[in-house]
């Protein structure tokens, strides 16, 4: 894990850059069902292999959601945090798209 402590004015500097990079996770079939289950969201495209195969991406694809909630596995690789920060908890997010 790499943890850069910054001020608040460099944070405010590095909005819409690139934080850095982590190493390839790999996001196999296992792992999709699993989600799916997690989150009762079954739909073909991502679970059913046979008919995702004849679909518009040629095989099945992770969840939307799947991609966000790893999110918080990623910003543990590579963490920056204003000067003085005792804790960070995953408050939300805005905008999301």
């Amino acid at each position: 894990m790499t943890v850069e402590i910054v001020s608040i004015d460099e944070m405010k500097k590095r909005v819409g850059t690139e934080i850095g990079l982590t190493d390839w996770l790999e996001i196999d079939q296992e792992r999709i069902n699993k989600f799916a289950d997690c989150t009762l969201d079954r739909q073909w495209i991502h679970v059913d292999e046979k008919m995702a195969a004849k679909g518009p991406f040629g095989k099945t694809i992770a969840h939307g959601f799947l991609t966000v909630s790893l999110l918080s596995h990623f910003s543990e690789k590579h963490a920056i945090v204003p000067e003085g920060t005792k804790m960070t908890v995953n408050y939300g997010m805005n905008k999301l798209r």
